[in-house]
């Protein structure tokens, strides 16, 4: 199962390494079970095209605001964005994951929203800030089914 996600706290990333570590638990009690196979997109990142599914984790920075009158900008992200936008990416996208801060009302997961709105595809889960471990065993099982679903 392919990961794409990008990291600015440190929040996703471990959430990331914690779900690929749960995943291969999961796999040696049940070797069918999907392993995640992750990458980080940075300003670094070289743009490549994607030839198989993915799915995106993408975290929640706004410029101020409430999220819904004001404050809606999404910032820091765009390395994932325009990962996701480049050639035919977004078609291989099977949906999109947020994270963020719930005492940041409507803004929680508001990035992840405007990523899903943005290529049409689904916002399939959240998870606040590192998440916790039945956020990640709901969202690894929902990421098996989402996959098997996809490639068959």
């Amino acid at each position: 199962m392919n990961v794409r996600y990008i990291s600015i706290s440190g929040n996703t990333r471990s959430f990331i390494q914690r779900l690929q570590r749960f995943a291969e638990e999961e796999n040696e009690k049940n070797p069918n079970d999907l392993i995640i196979h992750a990458k980080e997109i940075d300003d670094n990142t070289p743009e490549e095209a994607e030839t198989e599914p993915f799915f995106a984790f993408v975290p929640t920075y706004l410029e101020g605001g409430n999220g819904i009158d004001n404050g809606d900008q999404e910032i820091l992200t765009e390395s994932l964005r325009d990962y996701i936008e480049f050639e035919n990416n977004a078609d291989h996208c099977l949906g999109v994951i947020g994270s963020g801060n719930k005492n940041f009302n409507d803004q929680y997961c508001l990035t992840a929203k405007q990523y899903a709105e943005q290529f049409n595809t689904p916002f399939l889960a959240d998870f606040e800030l590192r998440g916790t471990n039945n956020e990640l065993a709901t969202i690894y099982q929902l990421l098996c089914e989402k996959w098997q679903a996809a490639v068959k």
